[in-house]
């Protein structure tokens, strides 16, 4: 059984875009040097590029439930996708900016709040737990930027982050999306203001 229209988005990609986008395509089959880190949750709600209005090159995508960055074991590794994927980011990438966007409605940060919710759901929860989000009768709008924080602390444990930290050469942005409104407030270094 086909998924038909994902069969034919595919077939429009292949007629309609590729032709417009040959060059474009053509230099990313040389390679790639993205400017961005994005890490966002895998909620389907969630496009990347479309938010950001990106063409396919621009950033390295990391998706995951609740936008987490995995905590660095004692040795300072982690036996992670997520946490391979911010490394080679950052160390084989040379990205300039990493942005973590959380988001509304977000059934991770839900579900910190209501773990019963994931009782049903053993590897959800296991995840869940390794957030470092402690909900303690936060609202969720709450939550959710105290999610975001909480990985921002954690990427600056990364020896790669820590080291591009160091020298200048990267940034770290705070941003959590408003599905409904498409407005993003992004973390001023004090609080979360509406990005113009």
């Amino acid at each position: 059984m086909t998924n038909e229209p994902l069969i034919e988005g595919l077939r429009r990609f292949h007629d309609e875009v590729m032709p417009t986008k040959a060059e474009l395509f053509g230099a990313l089959a040389n390679g790639q040097s993205p400017p961005t880190l994005f890490i966002t949750c895998a909620d389907s709600r969630i496009d990347p590029s479309l938010l950001t209005q990106t063409d396919p090159g621009d950033m390295f995508v990391v998706r995951n439930a609740g936008n987490i960055v995995p905590a660095l074991d004692d040795d300072q590794t982690s036996n992670d996708g997520t946490a391979a994927s911010i490394e080679y980011a950052v160390a084989a990438l040379g990205v300039a900016h990493i942005v973590v966007c959380g988001h509304s409605c977000c059934g991770a940060m839900t579900a910190v709040a209501q773990p019963e919710l994931v009782d049903s759901l053993p590897s959800v929860a296991r995840w869940l737990d390794r957030s470092g989000v402690v909900a303690n009768g936060e609202s969720l709008p709450e939550l959710l930027e105290q999610n975001v924080l909480v990985q921002l602390d954690r990427l600056r444990t990364y020896p790669s982050v820590k080291a591009a930290l160091d020298a200048g050469s990267i940034e770290l942005h705070g941003w959590v999306y408003d599905i409904g409104s498409g407005q993003v407030r992004a973390y001023d270094g004090s609080t979360f203001a509406v990005l113009s």
